[in-house]
């Protein structure tokens, strides 16, 4: 890695001189390589292996606040040559946008931090199809009621990524991430459902185990047969971790530097204003050793830092790209490709706790749908999960539609749980809102 990592910083450092001689004013260089393999097993027998080696280089030049981009995936002298001339040709022809341009010096990460991200899998593919085939062949074992699988699947994939410009930025970082995965088939009588589970980690070795991945997809499965619509109503809902994420997705989005410039969002003009209750705090940690979502820049080579997202309920910052800060007349935030390891702090309840907390009302443990705007907030979608009575779970539930608008729901969350879900970037327990439309039978 360390030979390809020098490597690859010569080829982006090689396309920086060659533009910088054919006289733009700015020039940026991203590469990013990636390898892997991924297999699936179905009932027992191999039904995928794929291996991928994946690779190119992304060239923007500025002339005269002209942008002109081009790509290559052959790293020759040549061909980076080539590729440079072309993203200047481009450049010459573009209409001008005076917002364009490079990342502001003093928003650049000069002492990128060593985040442990890459840990590369030594399994070969034979392995990884045993540990697909015994997860499998648990779940399927396990209870009469599972009577087909639609498969498991090992994934382990590394990459690398370089960033320079022609600031004096030119940085790379390599991150891996490995995942088991099982989904099965349950029946009773005429009725069929399905549900999976996964586990997923920066290193093989911290995976959970196929015992756990297979059990755990048993579990969910069995616990949907008997499921039932529900009547029309008006109810609490609480949102499991894994539906909780989406909920705080819509916020990463509606706070985003582009939705924020563009005007298309339901949270215009709200920074430094509360939209959660005065309790809720979210914060972000870019550099956890190992996180999933931990990175040492972003990928205009910015700044990645710890900041509050939420604090007393008020909206503290947007996120912002390099270009939606000019636009907005602020500075980037280290947001350009994502977000890095937010947590959602909890208000102390387990899960059971939340359950005796809401009394009756329903459990979401599955969204479908899209029914999402966001220009005016308003949330429509598809749900599965559980109605609970007095405080536990009476019965499975399918076929129902949620409504309401974002912003109520933000302001309407009245518990964050602790059984937060280590998987995601996005770290939240499950999220009780004090009510919400159900559209039933």
């Amino acid at each position: 890695m360390i030979e390809q990592k020098q490597q690859l910083e010569n080829a982006v450092n090689e396309a920086l001189v060659i533009a910088n001689k054919l006289g733009v004013d700015q020039a940026e260089v991203a590469l990013g390589k990636s390898s892997g393999s991924s297999v699936n097993t179905r009932l027992g027998e191999v039904e995928n292996v794929e291996f991928n080696l994946d690779g190119a280089m992304g060239i923007s030049v500025y002339i005269d606040q002209c942008k002109g981009s081009a790509s290559t995936s052959d790293l020759s002298p040549d061909a980076i040559a080539a590729s440079v001339k072309a993203a200047v040709d481009i450049a010459r022809y573009t209409s001008q946008d005076p917002i364009a341009g490079l990342l502001d010096k003093e928003c650049l990460e000069t002492s990128p931090l060593d985040l442990d991200l890459y840990h590369p899998s030594n399994g070969d593919t034979d392995e990884f199809l045993a540990l697909a085939k015994q997860c499998e062949e648990i779940a399927l074992s396990s209870d009469q009621r599972i009577v087909n699988s639609d498969g498991a699947a090992v994934n382990s994939h590394s990459s690398l990524r370089v960033y320079g410009n022609s600031n004096g930025f030119l940085h790379s970082y390599a991150s891996s991430r490995h995942s088991l995965s099982c989904v099965l088939i349950a029946q009773q009588g005429d009725e069929m459902q399905r549900d999976y589970s996964y586990t997923s980690a920066r290193d093989m070795k911290d995976l959970l185990s196929a015992k756990w991945v297979a059990d755990e997809a048993v579990k969910r499965t069995l616990s949907r047969l008997g499921a039932t619509k529900i009547a029309t109503q008006e109810s609490p809902v609480l949102f499991a971790p894994e539906a909780a994420t989406g909920l705080f997705g819509h916020l990463v989005s509606a706070i985003s530097g582009t939705s924020i410039y563009k005007k298309s969002t339901f949270l215009l003009d709200s920074l430094d204003t509360q939209i959660f209750p005065d309790w809720m705090q979210i914060s972000e940690k870019p550099h956890i050793i190992g996180g999933i979502a931990s990175s040492p820049f972003d990928q205009e080579g910015g700044k990645t830092i710890d900041r509050n997202i939420i604090e007393q309920g008020v909206l503290q910052t947007y996120l912002l790209t390099g270009y939606a800060a000019r636009k907005l007349n602020m500075q980037s935030t280290g947001h350009t490709g994502g977000i890095h390891n937010w947590f959602v702090e909890s208000t102390g309840l387990d899960l059971a706790g939340l359950f005796k907390e809401m009394g009756t009302g329903f459990f979401v443990t599955e969204l479908m749908g899209q029914g999402v705007n966001m220009v005016t907030g308003d949330y429509s979608r598809g749900a599965s999960g559980f109605w609970i009575e007095n405080g536990v779970i009476a019965y499975p539930v399918h076929e129902v539609t949620i409504a309401g608008n974002l912003k109520e729901m933000f302001m309407g969350i009245e518990a964050v749980g602790s059984d937060i879900d280590p998987r995601s970037s996005l770290k939240t327990g499950s999220i009780l809102i004090n009510k919400m439309k159900i559209a039933g039978a």
